[in-house]
């Protein structure tokens, strides 16, 4: 996943950009409501919003999110643990509430939760045609016909495409989006490393498991016969 982290505690939001970078994930870190209001367009996946920063509160950040119907997951990170807190954090549209301190491994397994049920897969498993992939356990299988499955290796940029394009099946994933999920802002326009990985997962995976639209994107269908 790509996340923006918004933290302004140096020591803590060092320690979670890189704990969540080992765990695969893209992390953008920034320590102001101001450089996260810059942000907002990437294709982020999820924002992990402190709620006291030196400019503001990360609440009014979320409420303002959500008036405006941006509906990605939103894991607030704060040190308030009030029950009056905890409500008003979730009722302005917070999707959970993570009181500090807490251990960096809870938070990625909350962030994965609130992700399953942002994408309609509380199990975190996903079937496309003979193709089942593990969001929770990020695996895929290829389903037999006797009812065994086969799992099938993918290196991790690999599973970044498709976990982007899975979590966003039967919807059109820009090229431009989908290269800001899997390699952020450095991203080189003038490359062709987003076809590589593409065609990498047909050969895998099935050719006909990945749409192109010509010129627009990509996209993978929920009926798709793999």
């Amino acid at each position: 996943m790509r996340l923006l982290l918004l933290e302004d505690d140096a020591i803590l939001g060092e320690g979670l950009r890189d704990f969540l970078r080992a765990e695969g994930h893209l992390v953008d870190w920034v320590t102001r409501l101001l450089d996260a209001r810059a942000m907002l367009g990437e294709p982020y996946d999820a924002l992990l919003v402190d709620w006291q920063l030196p400019d503001g509160s990360g609440l009014d950040l979320v409420r303002r999110l959500r008036r405006e119907g941006d509906g990605r997951p939103i894991l607030m990170l704060t040190a308030r643990d009030l029950l009056k807190d905890r409500l008003e954090g979730l009722d302005s549209g917070a999707d959970d509430y993570l009181i500090k301190p807490f251990e960096p491994e809870e938070l990625v397994a909350r962030l994965h939760a609130v992700r399953r049920r942002s994408i309609g897969a509380p199990s975190g498993l996903v079937r496309l045609g003979d193709i089942e992939v593990d969001l929770a356990g990020c695996t895929v299988w290829r389903l037999e016909e006797a009812g065994g499955r086969q799992r099938v290796e993918l290196t991790a940029r690999e599973w970044s495409v498709l976990e982007a394009l899975v979590t966003r099946a039967g919807r059109l994933v820009s090229k431009t989006d989908l290269e800001g999920l899997i390699l952020g802002p450095e991203r080189d326009v003038t490359s062709n490393v987003l076809e590589v990985y593409i065609g990498s997962l047909r050969r895998k995976l099935g050719r006909s498991l990945i749409d192109t639209v010509r010129g627009l994107g990509y996209r993978i269908d929920t009926g798709v016969a793999g």
